[in-house]
């Protein structure tokens, strides 16, 4: 998984990950996230399959995911995050 910061804003790009060990990433990664950061970005990837996708908007959960966004660029989705 590639971590990219920007401002408030986080991109994690789980490309080329199984998609147990990207969900485990993903909670773990928000477990200790900044509470500053507002959003995480969360790249996918589109044309190789949708099972990555999938996880991200169905079966991901966690307490700091206030919403979870469809984005116009159907390889990534951006999770809003709660304030704590």
């Amino acid at each position: 998984m590639t971590i990219t910061k920007k401002g408030t804003v986080i991109e994690l790009d789980i490309h080329g990950m199984y998609a147990d060990d990207a969900k485990r990433e993903i909670e773990r990664y928000l477990s200790t996230v900044s509470p500053k950061v507002q959003e995480v970005i969360v790249i996918h990837g589109y044309h190789k399959g949708q099972v990555l996708k999938n996880m991200v908007r169905t079966r991901l959960k966690h307490p700091r995911i206030a919403s979870k966004l469809v984005s116009l660029n159907e390889g990534q989705t951006r999770l809003i995050l709660k304030f704590e």
